[in-house]
Parts: C-alpha cells; structure tokens; sequence
C-alpha cells in the first residue's frame, strides 16, 4: 500500500523486497517511535536478542513505515472531540529558533501538528486551515493562549466558533508538548524543518497509541488496554495476518 493510501484501509504496507520479516521492520519502528531511542540504540537492543540489523536499515524502515503506521493508526481513532486545544512552542533546528503548533482535543488525542518559521496571524491561519481539511470536522470550542495571533486567525477561518483565550485553560495542549521535548534532547534537535515535520508527523500518530491515560487506570485495565493497542498495531503492520505455527 503506498505511503498515506486511504483506499484500502484494512491492508498492511507492502513489505515485497525486503529480507528481513515483518515482525523485525515493525519491532524496530515500534521502539525508535515509542522510546526516546536512537538508531543505533534500536541496533543494539536488536542484536541483543540476535538480529543483525545495522542502524541505517532501521533509519530507512523508520523513514518508510513510520509514517504509515501512524496514517494506520489514526484512522482507527473515533471522531475527534469537539472542543480543541491549540498551542504552539519553539524548537530548534540547525540552530535556528522554530515553532512547533499541534491540536489535540479534549481527551488529549493529537489531531495535528505543523512546523512553521513564525507564530504571526500567517502561520496560525495556515495551521487552522490545515487542521480542518484533515480533521474534516469543525469543532465546538478553541481553546488557546494568548497569543493575539489565534484570534485573528479565527475570525477569519472560523468565526462561528466559540474561541476561548485563557492561558491557565490550555494545560490540555502544553502538556502534549512533553514527550515531543524528550523525543528532541534525544535525538539532539532536528537538522531541518522537512525533517523535523516527517518525525513528529509519525511520532504524534505512533506514540500516543501506546500512551493511554495510565492515571485513571488500575493496573489490570492498563495491562488490558495495552493487550488491545498491542493488537491493533499488529493489524496494522500486518504481523497480524501471517500464518501462525501448528
């Protein structure tokens, strides 16, 4: 299935090509994406349970199944909640000071993030209009910072959405931010904004899949829910479709 292909939603990538099988490509993505690892960490975490795999291959797997993993991943979320949280932070890449804007609703699923050069009237118009051509949703509330630029922007791209400004009412987005921050001391800052939006745009859809709210659940129900998001993501890499042993 190509890269971002929404046509067969029930097929897994094409692995056609590759020696190496479908449950070592998925495992080597799973753990670059869900742990604050770097290639040549997922090579040695593999070599120790005696694959060969050197750390290139696993950057290559990452750049090629990464993305449409999380593709995967999203269209089996429910429908977006209907009141979003907006924010925006900067990051650094090559040096030069970025921001990185995201979404999430109020259950804290990520709808969308976007790397931009500035944080004007501009770059947040650009955001929301790109947050509601992939949501294909308008929400019932935005709730966002101060930033004088949100407000402008939502007169003009959805005035007849209840726009709520409050810094202390966005602790929803900001803490978002948190795993996106350890992911970037990890890898030592991004080296380009293409870069950088290919990572989180991947990151942000594998992640938090097996990020549950584990506060609000026991212990049971947490080692359940993981059984469940386990599953899936097998579905989804295709592991689950091969034949089992007798």
């Amino acid at each position: 299935m190509p890269e971002g292909d929404s046509s067969v939603e029930s097929a897994s990538p094409s692995y056609r090509g590759y020696r190496y099988p479908v449950e070592v490509i998925s495992h080597c993505v799973w753990l670059y994406f869900r742990f604050p690892l770097s290639f040549r960490e997922v090579e040695e975490l593999m070599l120790q349970r005696g694959v060969i795999v050197s750390h290139e291959t696993v950057r290559r797997w990452c750049g090629k199944f990464g993305q449409a993993y999380a593709h995967a991943l999203r269209r089996r979320q429910a429908r977006p909640g209907d009141k979003w949280h907006l924010d925006e932070v900067f990051i650094k890449i090559n040096g030069e000071q970025k921001y990185l804007w995201r979404a999430v609703d109020q259950d804290g699923n990520v709808l969308d993030i976007l790397v931009q050069n500035r944080r004007d009237k501009a770059a947040a118009r650009r955001f929301f209009r790109k947050l509601l051509k992939k949501t294909g949703t308008v929400p019932r509330v935005l709730v966002t910072d101060k930033l004088r630029s949100y407000g402008a922007a939502h007169r003009e791209v959805m005035p007849s959405v209840e726009h709520r400004s409050h810094k202390g009412l966005n602790n929803r987005a900001e803490n978002s931010h948190q795993p996106t921050r350890q992911r970037e001391r990890a890898m030592k800052g991004f080296r380009s904004v293409g870069g950088a939006q290919r990572f989180l745009s991947a990151f942000s859809g594998v992640s938090p899949h097996f990020r549950p709210r584990r506060h609000l659940l026991t212990a049971t129900d947490y080692r359940a829910e993981m059984t469940v998001r386990f599953a899936i993501w097998e579905q989804i890499t295709g592991v689950a479709c091969l034949p089992t042993m007798a």
